[in-house]
């Protein structure tokens, strides 16, 4: 172990050091409170020996520093062989065992046969707790993820679009939203089946993920329509976004006898976007965005239509 001796007495601090040694531990040496404190922060031991008094810091307050810290050692204050009170005082300010003035080597070695044993279950229970708390933030990802695609679910969604409104309200910021659908989607389940229809909108929602932005997000809005949201982006940008991800999929090939004119599965897209500095309610914009795709299906499918009737981009 690695062992911290905070002893402001020359002598006391040689026979300890040589004693812990002896042990086999490795030893660090302070001769005042303030250089200990300095040293544990450094060096994280495993053990701290510290004297009652010392200059500065004195072990009780050192031992309490010790404490409110997020690292354990184990704490054994040095106390004189009649001095129970200050024994008593030290494991009152948080030390897990004391040492008499002058040393015992056999009452040393218990009580670091001791400090090894608390100091292994600390390690093990850390590493638990280490364990635990990724297996709750994997928990909460899985919770918010879309067991078929893997994008968010309307869990996350929800939460994401309200720090998005959040931010817009605040300052203004744009964003854009794009609500997208595999076009003659039930025909194609009808024809190939369920399992090649889950294939096809797992590959079609991967090929929409890889395509957006760092900043942007993917989920899937329920059934085979899926969410693109695309915060600080202008109407252009979104439209020239959308685009490609439109042509992305179209590039997939995915084979769909029932969707003329290509006969491959294709998606349309309703945009709506704020700009910087505007003003809209989320549910508005939403509804603009679902009216936009309404709008995309009935010009002929495999487009994007944006909100409010402006032209589409060319092809």
């Amino acid at each position: 172990m690695r062992i911290l001796i905070a002893e402001d007495d020359p002598t006391s601090l040689l026979v300890l050091r040589h004693a812990v040694e002896r042990l086999g531990h490795e030893c660090l040496l302070a001769t005042d409170g303030a250089a200990a404190w300095d040293a544990f922060v450094a060096h994280a031991p495993d053990v701290v020996i510290t004297d009652w008094m010392m200059p500065g810091v004195d072990g009780p307050e050192l031992v309490r520093r010790v404490r409110e810290s997020d690292r354990y050692s184990y704490v054994i204050m040095l106390t004189a062989l009649s001095d129970h009170d200050h024994a008593l005082a030290g494991m009152s300010a948080g030390a897990d065992g004391y040492l008499t003035k002058p040393l015992d080597n056999a009452q040393l070695k218990l009580g670091l046969v001791a400090a090894a044993r608390m100091t292994d279950l600390h390690r093990r229970l850390a590493a638990r707790e280490g364990e635990l708390e990724a297996l709750n933030a994997r928990l909460a990802d899985e919770s918010r993820r879309d067991p078929l695609t893997g994008l968010g679910n309307r869990l996350r969604m929800t939460e994401d679009l309200d720090r998005l409104d959040d931010a817009h309200r605040r300052y203004g910021r744009a964003y854009a939203l794009a609500l997208v659908d595999v076009d003659r989607f039930k025909r194609y389940n009808d024809r190939y089946g369920h399992a090649a229809g889950d294939e096809a909108l797992r590959r079609v929602a991967a090929t929409l993920a890889a395509g957006v932005r760092t900043a942007d997000d993917v989920y899937r809005y329920g059934g085979e329509e899926i969410l693109v949201v695309l915060p600080e982006q202008t109407l252009d940008g979104a439209r020239d976004a959308m685009e490609r991800l439109r042509g992305a999929v179209s590039a997939l090939g995915i084979e769909h006898a029932d969707n003329p004119p290509l006969h491959r599965l294709t998606i349309s897209a309703g945009l709506a976007a704020v700009p910087t500095g505007a003003h809209a309610e989320l549910a508005a914009v939403l509804r603009d965005a679902d009216d936009a795709l309404y709008a995309a299906k009935a010009a002929g499918r495999d487009r994007v239509e944006l909100a409010g009737g402006e032209a589409p981009a060319p092809r």
